[in-house]
């Protein structure tokens, strides 16, 4: 397939690039997670993780006890180590460093 052997192009699929970009751990995983209608691209519920996400797009999801709001900078090739995949979106709400949290 074509689409999965890194032809270039400016979209990817969400579940896809949730697991790239290292939000969760399988692709499977990321499949579950957007069906169950728990992302939002560009303020849109979504329950298809086979949505299409580029770069500029607006990500909001609940991870863990937080809510995330990301904004996707580019599309992964490939699931690479937490550095990488750092740059493929900004984090548009970070956490608080003031907010008391786990101690070193």
């Amino acid at each position: 397939m074509a689409e999965e052997a890194g032809e270039d192009r400016d979209w990817q699929r969400l579940d896809r690039w949730l697991w790239c970009a290292r939000f969760l751990k399988t692709r499977a995983l990321a499949a579950r997670f957007a069906e169950q209608g728990k992302v939002r691209i560009n303020r849109q519920p979504t329950d298809k993780p086979h949505a299409r996400v580029r770069p500029g797009d607006v990500l909001t999801f609940g991870l863990g006890p937080s809510v995330r709001v990301l904004r996707v900078l580019a599309v992964g090739d490939r699931r690479g180590p937490a550095p990488e995949a750092r740059t493929l979106y900004e984090d548009l709400d970070p956490p608080d460093p003031s907010a008391p949290g786990p101690r070193p």
